[in-house]
């Protein structure tokens, strides 16, 4: 006898979450047909000997909502290991949606997620209206990867309340209604539940609020209700948890909507760096939800929340100041030549960086204690004194002149690592800690 597959003396860890074990496994015709010693031979052998083997992973908190209508790799995700992808968070994504708001929801998800508008402009095919025919859409093409989907809380809206989502009114009852028909059908359709923000962080690129920034209890209420009747879907939330005054409100609602649905309710955990310790208060009223019986989870990210900070992408210490934005239209190699000159160095070194930049996160690109150069490869728990700050410390220099120096290194283009959150000890050992909660899960990779 044969097997199609035998993968021989790797460490098996087969999602149950206990110990791994030394063991072959056989495959046949796409399946397992036994873990333990495999006595016959496979067509392909592999040796997995020094190394892990396990399921695939399932990435639960992307944003290929537009990519998977035009690419069949979902790429990165595919590169990693990951084989099911869910996209559709934060209430961002494309269905449902008329003819006359494709523009609107593009400007969203390319302020939410840092896409480039016109890789959305000119990949998108628009063959649906209806959150059905989106999936529909994705069903006739093929993926490297399962996906999944849920119903984006802001297209929802959008559909049903038009220009009122977007002046953040609050749904009438008969939007509610509406609402609630338009996810019991995506849920019958196949959608996985619904995803929804109430960040202020989450932006479109002309500066608006995302449409759901203020829905009322009442609205998520009806929401949760409509997957309860329909038996399915999962509440995925995300909002900043900024305010400690705030914290009972914010988690009461999420524990109202799991305990008057009976659906599961899963949230965007980080760690702030200017209240450190908040996490710990969440997860505690996690864990307590969790023993009274409710589904509720935490997605929390294994290492610092970051951005990528560099001349060829959206943002970088500079992109604010008037002087650099008057080389915007330059080409690349002609830009970095410009930047290279003494006096346009000067010139905007000497300016101070915008005040009421287009996104929040603009104020902290200047942040040097949290900037670091992220190295190739990159290291993604740099020490405290590779900051860019304590780096110009020593230099007997200012942060912005090595930061300036830094970036035009390599062509023009080296690039810089801001951690913006999951990283005020400077180490991961936050991380590992959040992560060791029973309920808390791998999420928010984006």
């Amino acid at each position: 006898m044969t097997e199609d597959l035998v993968i021989r003396g790797g460490t098996v860890f087969d999602g149950s979450g206990g110990e791994g074990r030394e063991a072959d496994i056989a495959v046949s015709g796409g399946r397992i047909t036994e873990i333990g010693k495999i006595l016959v031979r496979g067509r392909e052998e592999i040796d997995a000997r020094g190394l892990m083997v396990t399921p695939g992973f399932v990435d639960i908190h992307t944003h290929y909502d537009g990519q998977a209508t035009w690419e069949q790799r979902l790429m990165p995700s595919s590169f990693h290991g990951v084989t099911t992808v869910v996209m559709g968070n934060c209430g961002v994504g494309f269905a449902p949606c008329r003819p006359g708001e494709h523009d609107l929801l593009i400007h969203l998800m390319g302020g939410v997620e840092d896409i480039p508008e016109v890789v959305m402009t000119e990949g998108i095919p628009w063959t649906w209206e209806t959150y059905p025919e989106y999936l529909d859409t994705l069903a006739r093409r093929e993926f490297d990867v399962d996906i999944g989907s849920y119903v984006p809380h802001a297209a929802l809206r959008l559909f049903t309340m038009g220009e009122r989502a977007c002046r953040l009114e609050p749904a009438t009852d008969g939007d509610l209604e509406a609402m609630g028909a338009l996810l019991r059908q995506a849920l019958k359709a196949g959608a996985l539940g619904l995803g929804t923000s109430q960040t202020i962080h989450h932006r479109s690129t002309d500066g608006m609020s995302i449409p759901t920034l203020k829905a009322s209890k009442a609205e998520y209420t009806a929401l949760v209700s409509a997957m309860a009747e329909a038996g399915r879907g999962v509440f995925q939330y995300v909002t900043d948890f900024f305010d400690e005054a705030e914290f009972p409100r914010q988690f009461g609602l999420l524990r109202h909507l799991a305990e008057c649905s009976g659906r599961p309710v899963t949230f965007t955990l980080t760690q702030h760096h200017n209240r450190p310790d908040d996490w710990r208060w969440l997860m505690e009223h996690v864990d307590a939800a969790r023993h009274d019986g409710l589904n509720m989870s935490a997605q929390f990210f294994p290492r610092a929340v970051g951005i990528i900070l560099g001349h060829e992408l959206s943002l970088n210490p500079f992109y604010s100041r008037p002087s650099y934005i008057a080389l915007a239209d330059l080409g690349f190699e002609e830009r970095i030549a410009a930047l290279r000159q003494p006096e346009v160095r000067a010139r905007i070194l000497a300016e101070p960086i915008d005040s009421n930049p287009a996104t929040l996160l603009g104020l902290r690109v200047a942040n040097f204690d949290e900037i670091y150069p992220l190295g190739d490869p990159p290291d993604y728990e740099p020490p405290r004194d590779t900051s860019i700050a304590a780096m110009a410390a020593r230099q007997g220099v200012t942060p912005d002149e090595l930061a300036y120096d830094l970036l035009l290194e390599k062509g023009g283009r080296t690039l810089l690592y801001m951690a913006t959150s999951n990283y005020a000890s400077r180490t991961l050992d936050t991380c590992f800690e959040a992560l060791g909660h029973d309920g808390a899960v791998v999420g928010l990779g984006d």
